[in-house]
């Protein structure tokens, strides 16, 4: 029977290219195998609806198909009967204006599919297949089989040559976390690089690194065939397989960046101690390395936990409503994902309803402006381990920290990823901030140096920059410019460190009464050149124990934080602690005041562009364009901010936003986007400080600015 006998051709339909500029809020749906005899579609479309979604993930096939596929072990839903869950969905979709993605998933097959294709398998290394873990009777294929450049390529054919789509979602299509031992597998990696596969029980194997590049080619080689594939069908559609926050940095750059026009980061919720800004992060991290391309952050409706799972849960309506705004204020677009098409539980919904209505607001208001700020982070992160399989990124205490004390400072700040520093990319940027990123790529040490030689500024904190010299020895690749020589390499963990205040300098101002304050837990031992200042020393170590014995030594007090004013106007700061992950670890106000501090000396005589004032914990947007700026103040202060899902969120008022007038300018209107109101505002000193009314969720203030005529204090004629 011809596949056509079957499924209705849908009518040929002119589609932009750049569809994904416009799916702005995604609905995803993932439908269970017992859903095609049992949801509602008028629920489903209902929901898209209300929650003004313009775009919908919806499951087609892979594992499990739920449209009559005509492709044999290509298993279909055993409840689809004669229905076509799919494509009644996609018709209502499309109905309703949306774009529509088809979500697959080949990351295991049923025992008929095994027992045919035993190819197809994931093998360990005693030759077994593995078993799928959650249940019995399926199994995991290898990513590197002709299940997915094959098998795979089949389905994303079928879908997109029988239904209305614009992309094709891949998800779980990595394989297991885990060196893959078939013998198809080890044949071809013998013969591309020269090497055994390596063994997971050795992370010294000499076949490592050849593994490491030879499963990223793969990989990225899976991506470009997958979207071949569908483009030589409707040139318009696009194969975007799922990435977590790494994006395409554990893949091969030159064969993937093209192939990504928008990324969708699978990081449903938060976990463990994961801070209430992890998604405004997200959103920051992508447009570091890729500045221009959309990025949705996608979240579930129900908790999401590493080792506790509920899937057909619904978590409290403050976490759900409190990710997507965090998010979408940094310019993650929201995205929720439904695990089972029918409802045990409906009481995500209305969550979903606002959160979406806040973002369909933001868009229309400020999402034409560019997001801005004058302090940046700078992003370097490479693979955690030996295993490629290890998470790329890494999550970084240090990082935590820093950004942690720049969220409670309220200060914007954006991120630049390493591989993408450049003249352009800092234009605009006043203070580069590194959090303790290790060894430094030479280009980035040039860019920084020429950065600070044209009047920016540098925070280095703890190892950032610490690298092996030519000669053996370990130095600072910054040194030169920080002011600082490398004396001795990291000591710790140590307790009971301190540190002593140099006075009247700026970096120490907020301490009085104290002679010093507590330090790191992992020191540098660092000399100062003679052109720089210390602000903070090493008091030289002393026990924590006996507590008879608790008192200083006499000992070498060396510099902890060393300051440095260069000639062209630039200043830098060098922070020889673990500034970051000991604040994170311990929340010491001490040090979030050093770093808060240390921002505002570098930044220069000149005040920052944006300022906020005010109570609570408060999440700092800034987007700018022609004649228009915009502030966004997103309300973190709730009783779980540091650990868990958020089950309240507490309302703040008295918050005053300081924004620098430009040259020549005055305010024109002033208006808040949520409250609807035009708020009280007064300029002196150059700057538009605006009285923001009561927040609950997050606030906008948006400004539009005009000549100033006759009170203008330049740049004009």
């Amino acid at each position: 029977m011809a596949i056509n006998d079957v499924l209705p051709t849908t009518t040929a339909v002119e589609r932009d290219p750049q569809w994904y500029r416009t799916a702005t809020r995604w609905t995803q749906l993932t439908f269970t195998d017992d859903d095609p005899e049992r949801y509602d579609v008028d629920f489903w479309i209902d929901t898209m609806k209300r929650t003004r979604s313009n775009a919908l993930c919806l499951s087609a096939g892979g594992y499990m198909a739920f449209y009559p596929t005509q492709i044999p072990f290509h298993h279909r839903s055993a409840h689809l009967g004669d229905r076509d869950s799919f494509g009644e969905l996609v018709e209502a979709a499309r109905g309703l204006g949306m774009h529509v993605m088809a979500r697959v998933d080949p990351h295991a097959v049923h025992q008929d599919a095994a027992d045919a294709h035993p190819e197809w398998l994931a093998y360990d290394i005693e030759g077994r297949p593995l078993e799928h873990e959650s249940l019995p009777g399926l199994w995991w294929t290898d990513p590197t089989s002709t299940y997915h450049t094959e098998f795979t390529t089949e389905i994303a054919l079928e879908i997109v040559r029988e239904y209305d789509i614009d992309a094709v979602f891949a998800n779980r299509w990595e394989g297991p976390p885990r060196v893959l031992y078939g013998e198809t597998t080890s044949k071809r990696f013998r013969a591309d690089a020269g090497h055994e596969l390596p063994r997971e029980s050795d992370p010294h194997d000499p076949a490592w690194p050849a593994y490491a590049a030879w499963r990223s080619r793969k990989l990225s080689e899976l991506v470009v065939r997958w979207d071949d594939a569908v483009r030589s069908l409707k040139p318009h559609v696009r194969f975007i397989p799922n990435r977590g926050a790494a994006l395409t940095r554990d893949l091969v750059p030159e064969l993937v960046e093209d192939r990504y026009p928008m990324f969708f980061v699978d990081k449903q919720g938060r976990s463990g101690d994961e801070a209430t800004w992890m998604p405004g992060r997200i959103g920051k991290r992508a447009r570091g390395l890729f500045p221009d391309r959309p990025v949705a952050l996608i979240t579930s409706v129900g908790p999401e936990d590493h080792v506790l799972r509920w899937k057909d849960s619904v978590a409290d309506p403050n976490e759900t409503r409190g990710l997507i705004v965090d998010g979408f204020a940094h310019g993650a677009l929201p995205w929720f994902t439904k695990f089972k098409a029918e409802c045990f539980d409906d009481r995500w919904v209305a969550p979903m309803v606002e959160a979406f209505g806040l973002h369909e607001r933001f868009e229309q208001a400020v999402g034409h402006l560019r997001p801005t700020a004058e302090v940046v982070l700078l992003d370097s992160h490479r693979p955690n381990g030996h295993s490629p399989m290890a998470s790329y990124l890494n999550r970084s205490t240090h990082e935590d920290g820093v950004y942690q004390a720049l969220v409670e400072a309220r200060i914007p700040f954006e991120y630049i990823a390493e591989e993408a520093l450049s003249e352009e990319r800092l234009d605009g940027v006043r203070v580069v901030v590194l959090p303790g990123n290790g060894a430094l790529g030479a280009a980035t040490v040039g860019m920084l140096e020429r950065f600070v030689g044209d009047g920016g500024s540098v925070i280095a904190l703890f190892d950032s920059g610490v690298t092996d010299a030519e000669d053996g020895r370990r130095e600072i690749a910054l040194g030169q410019l920080l002011g600082v020589r490398l004396e001795q390499d990291v000591r710790g963990p140590l307790k009971n460190k301190y540190m002593s205040l140099a006075p009247d300098h700026p970096l120490t101002r907020g301490y009085d009464g104290a002679q010093r304050i507590l330090a790191g837990a992992h020191v540098l031992g660092v000399s100062a050149a003679e052109d720089a200042e210390v602000a903070f020393e090493f008091v030289p170590d002393y026990p924590d124990l006996p507590m008879e014995e608790v008192y200083p030594r006499p000992g070498e007090a060396l510099p902890a934080v060393v300051t440095r004013v260069h000639p062209g106007g630039g200043r830098t700061v060098h922070i020889a602690f673990d500034l970051g992950e000991v604040y994170w670890r311990a929340l010491q106000s001490d040090h979030a005041r050093l770093l808060a501090n240390a921002v505002g000396w570098t930044l220069g005589e000149q005040p920052p562009a944006v300022a906020v004032d005010g109570p609570g914990l408060v999440d700092v947007a800034v987007r700018e364009g022609a004649g228009e700026i915009t502030v966004t103040l997103v309300n973190l202060t709730n009783p779980k901010a540091m650990r868990g899902p958020r089950s309240q969120t507490l309302p703040l008022a008295g918050q005053e936003v300081s924004v620098r007038v430009p040259d020549g300018m005055s305010a024109a209107s002033v208006r808040c986007l949520y409250a609807e109101t035009e708020p009280a505002v007064r300029q002196e000193d150059g700057l538009l400080r605006v009285q923001v009314p009561p927040i609950h969720d997050l606030e906008t203030v948006h400004i539009h600015w005009s000549p100033a005529g006759d009170r203008s204090t330049g740049g004009e004629a």
